[in-house]
């Protein structure tokens, strides 16, 4: 069977909304999903910052969740699911407890820090805006945007020498199947396109590549990778009909993807995370297929971050070199 790629949109049941702020050079992405979306997830990093993961696990209770939140900010960015929960509420979209609607949200964040102000994170007015677009309709957009917003790559010796990154979609249909991917790819080692190195570690001069595995080898105990300022954080969406436990299990495979276009991954200096939901109108499928499509349309996503991040690198470089904007 072929896989014919579709817009992420195409997929029934969720919606994506943005917010961000220029000067903080940070923000925040919402997929929404209003009818619920029984979720799983793979956390692979070492310091993931994250909110309301536990829900998650296949042996809680199988229900559904509202809404996935991906922001910059590091643990600061965890406010803005409050605003997220606030807009969903406003908009009844919740479980009805009797007493109050509770709106389900999980979150994962990147550290983006250390590229635009540090002073200014997302908050739960930026999650409240982002939530709002979401609810609008508003068009998944890649690049630098939303959670991309800070996003950068090969950061194994400081932000001199790292590339801009971003947000990354890519979606095929295979059947009624459909999957898609989002990826906000913020990652400490070095990005791989079809085995081509395409973005990360670059020489003192910025004239060139450096291999980021060479040197973690050569440094041996580098600061930035002490100091857990990285984190690859993705969803992936589909109309399969699949519970939490195949759910988990199709995030879990997902990040394969982070394996083959990353290297290193999945270092204590990561806080590597992939959801994996099931919304829309469910079809019948297979796990095993679900899970290698799922690493397939990953691996499009990541490439999708980087390519629609390079308009934004002129803008970065500026940054980079003229500390301490940019440390």
């Amino acid at each position: 069977m072929n896989l014919m790629e579709i817009p992420f949109d195409a997929i029934d049941g969720v919606m994506v909304g943005n917010a961000q702020s220029e000067e903080g050079k940070t923000g925040v992405t919402v997929l929404c999903f209003k009818k619920g979306a029984k979720t799983g997830v793979d956390i692979s990093g070492g310091g993931p910052a994250s909110r309301e993961t536990p829900v998650l696990d296949p042996t809680r209770e199988d229900i559904g969740i509202h809404a996935i939140v991906l922001s910059g900010g590091s643990a600061y960015g965890l406010a803005a699911a409050d605003g997220v929960m606030k807009c969903l509420e406003d908009n009844g979209i919740g479980y009805d407890t009797g007493f109050a609607l509770v709106p389900l949200v999980v979150q994962s964040s990147i550290y983006d820090l250390s590229y635009g102000s540090a002073k200014i994170r997302p908050n739960s007015r930026m999650g409240y805006e982002a939530c709002q677009n979401a609810l609008l309709k508003s068009q998944p957009i890649s690049g630098s945007v939303g959670a991309g917003k800070g996003a950068t790559v090969g950061k194994l010796k400081g932000m001199r020498q790292s590339q801009k990154s971003g947000i990354g979609y890519y979606a095929v249909q295979a059947g009624n199947l459909k999957l898609g991917a989002v990826v906000v790819v913020n990652a400490l080692g070095d990005i791989y396109v079809e085995g081509q190195k395409a973005a990360g570690l670059m020489n003192e001069e910025r004239t060139g590549f450096i291999d980021s595995v060479q040197e973690l080898y050569r440094i041996a105990a580098p600061k930035d990778l002490l100091s857990r300022t990285n984190t690859t954080i993705g969803a992936i969406v589909t109309n399969g009909k699949f519970d939490k436990s195949q759910l988990t299990r199709i995030a879990a495979q997902a990040g394969n993807a982070y394996a083959r276009c990353i290297n290193p991954v999945g270092t204590l200096a990561d806080g590597d995370t992939i959801y994996a939901s099931s919304c829309g109108e469910p079809v019948e499928a297979d796990v095993n297929m679900a899970g290698t499509m799922a690493a397939e349309v990953m691996a499009n996503a990541i490439k999708n971050a980087i390519e629609s991040s390079k308009m934004e690198d002129a803008e970065y470089l500026k940054c980079c070199l003229n500390l301490p904007v940019c440390q």
